[in-house]
């Protein structure tokens, strides 16, 4: 009896390999989505729940999909995003950013059930606008900046009344200015002015 040889049956073709997400890219989709919703483009809920699935992605493909009707795309054109961008994010324990620190263009603040304090009576800053993005949950967030520095609320904030500005709006000349675009749930985000020694 002669053996033929069959021929081979193919397998399945292998799926192509998709690039891994890194923390990096997670954290600029997020911020896609922060000022998405203080513009007005996505509400509040809808902000949170793609920000549950940004911070579980795995891949750029499915970052694309949460900022794709946004104008937005993970990746290497999402990593500007991140530069000079300072986030705070305390899970259980308390936080605070304070004594001498550099103060970038933006920072995002974030807590849920903590107490995060940022103090900048210390801090060098070689900006004159910085942008923080604070949201709370049953959290709270207190802001204390130095004598001269001028605080606004943003427009877009959200749910004002948690919102407690004692700083100056206006700054003295050659000083900064932060604009804080507020999202307080139940926690209040206070902001308190250093008097001077």
């Amino acid at each position: 009896m002669v053996n033929e040889e069959l021929p081979a049956i193919p397998g399945p073709a292998e799926a192509p390999v998709e690039p891994r997400a890194g923390d990096s890219d997670r954290e600029a989709v997020a911020e896609q989505l922060r000022i998405a919703a203080g513009e007005g483009r996505i509400d509040l809920g809808e902000l949170e729940e793609r920000l549950d699935r940004a911070y579980a992605a795995r891949t750029y493909r499915e970052l694309d999909a949460l900022v794709a009707d946004l104008g937005g795309r993970a990746g290497a054109d999402a990593e500007s995003a991140t530069e000079d961008v300072l986030v705070l994010r305390p899970r259980m324990n308390n936080l605070t950013q304070g004594g001498r620190w550099s103060v970038p263009r933006r920072i995002v603040a974030e807590t849920r059930i903590s107490l995060l304090t940022i103090d900048f009576t210390e801090a060098r800053c070689a900006h004159r606008e910085i942008a923080v993005t604070a949201s709370t949950g049953m959290g709270h967030i207190r802001l204390i900046v130095p004598r001269g520095w001028g605080v606004r609320i943003d427009p877009s904030s959200t749910n004002t009344g948690n919102i407690v500005n004692k700083a100056a709006e206006l700054a003295e000349p050659g000083c900064p200015t932060l604009t804080v675009t507020g999202h307080p749930r139940s926690g209040p985000i206070k902001i308190k002015q250093r008097r001077r020694n």
